[in-house]
């Protein structure tokens, strides 16, 4: 490991006011990875242990192409995406994300070619969904549109794997080329926003989610075309702002944080890491050193942002908040790494630990947050078998989510002690959510409610 750490920012922080920007109702999980954004469940108490036959709440049956939308929770109702293939087969016009019907016949069989699949020859729907969380029956489900997508997607994901926004009164659903939308939370819709069509590298796919910050909705849209960021008023739709960016294809959800009592809106990228001014949407700093197909969202604490990459390459920076300008080769880089960082799933900042995959392993380092010294590297969590699942963590502990459908639970310390070892039937892609003594898990065939029996 080739590891640059300094000791220079314990008086900077002192005098630096940071705050990740937190919903309002810790209870709930409102948003991408929680009420910080950062997979952290203040409030929660999920169980330690679960089975098929032990702790499960509730198992329904999913509808739809597999995608790796993580749901989200408010008070009684939880909300994910779906996109659903329909036997109806049609032309695409992508300059206003419609269809024209041609005929209905069977279903299509698109080859795969490397990771992303071939441009598909049947109309989808695509979804809202609404569930009772106490049952996880169906309260509600709205069809925003039915188009022909006028591109494929990776092996391993659908054509609807963004997370949703709430605030417990209305929901934004980032559907990328399909649009961004609005709903309140008892399904009727407020307003619809097309962006128009995105071209993302080898057909690889849409997945960044969205931000909501202050009055205004945040949408990345990095692509192989022109790439832009856009702010959006969270009630109207209409366009705050829109800026161009620098990049290609990347799938990272911006980060809003409170910088000295100012938002700004952290975006990790394959070019820079940036950080936008909220309400102009200025560039406040930037700072190069990513690899490419930025995956992984940002994390933030200790006066910093930590951006990792994983993709041919490793990157981690760990940026000091607070300065202006191009950060990029400054003494801004606190601490970063070149080794075993992660391509797929995000970072986990919890207490003063920072905790890492390699690349889509379940292998896992940690470091102190502050100063990038390591407290372990590159340990195996042998019973997992490849991660996408962003790591969480609730109640003193952390769960890491296997694609094999294995959680290991972790006792947080400087070592790795394995409390608990949970295994469900599905694959599981999607990040864990929390909300109460609850935890769900969305497989690729299943969601599941988990929680004591007790």
């Amino acid at each position: 490991m080739k590891r640059l750490a300094t000791i220079l920012m314990i008086a900077v922080l002192v005098v630096t006011n940071v705050d990740v920007l937190a919903d309002s109702a810790d209870d709930y999980w409102p948003t991408w990875r929680g009420p910080d954004r950062m997979g952290v469940s203040p409030k929660g108490n999920p169980p330690l242990r679960w089975s098929e036959t032990e702790n499960i709440k509730w198992k329904i049956k999913l509808a739809g192409d597999e995608s790796n939308a993580s749901p989200i929770i408010w008070g009684g109702k939880i909300f994910f995406q779906t996109a659903v293939k329909t036997d109806l087969q049609g032309a695409p016009n992508v300059q206003s994300a419609s269809v024209v019907p041609i005929a209905r016949m069977g279903r299509g069989r698109g080859r795969r070619g490397g990771f992303g699949s071939s441009k598909p020859t049947n109309i989808y729907k695509f979804n809202l969904v609404c569930l009772d969380r106490g049952s996880g029956k169906l309260l509600w489900q709205k069809t925003v549109c039915e188009v022909l997508p006028h591109e494929g997607h990776h092996r391993d994901h659908g054509f609807a794997s963004y997370s949703p926004v709430t605030d417990g009164k209305l929901v934004w659903a980032n559907f990328g080329s399909r649009g961004v939308y609005c709903y309140d939370t008892d399904g009727n819709q407020k307003w619809s926003k097309d962006l128009g069509p995105l071209s993302t590298v080898m057909s690889f796919g849409e997945g960044g989610s969205l931000a909501v910050a202050g009055d205004a909705v945040i949408v990345v849209r990095d692509q192989e075309g022109d790439s832009f960021i856009f702010a959006l008023n969270k009630q109207t739709g209409d366009v705050i702002w829109k800026k161009a960016r620098d990049e290609r294809t990347s799938w990272a959800t911006p980060l809003p944080v409170k910088v000295d009592g100012k938002i700004q809106v952290v975006t990790s990228a394959t070019n820079l890491v940036r950080s936008y001014d909220l309400d102009t949407g200025d560039v406040i700093w930037q700072c190069s050193g990513q690899t490419r197909n930025v995956i992984p969202s940002p994390v933030a604490g200790f006066g910093m942002v930590y951006c990792t990459s994983g993709f041919r390459g490793s990157a981690l920076l760990a940026i000091e908040l607070g300065r202006t300008g191009d950060l990029s080769n400054t003494d801004a880089v606190k601490w970063k790494l070149d080794e075993a960082t992660p391509y797929v799933p995000s970072p986990l900042l919890y207490g003063d630990k920072l905790y890492v995959c390699r690349v889509n392993d379940a292998v896992i380092s940690c470091y102190n947050a502050r100063t990038g010294d390591p407290y372990f590297l590159k340990q195996p969590l042998e019973q997992i078998k490849g991660v996408y699942a962003s790591p969480a963590a609730a109640a003193g502990r952390i769960y890491f989510v296997g694609r094999n459908g294995v959680t290991c639970v972790l006792k947080p310390s400087d070592k790795v002690e394995v409390l608990a070892v949970n295994t469900l039937d599905d694959r599981i892609d999607c990040s864990p959510a929390f909300a109460g003594d609850e935890m769900y898990l969305k497989g690729k065939s299943n969601l599941y409610c988990i929680a004591s029996s007790n």
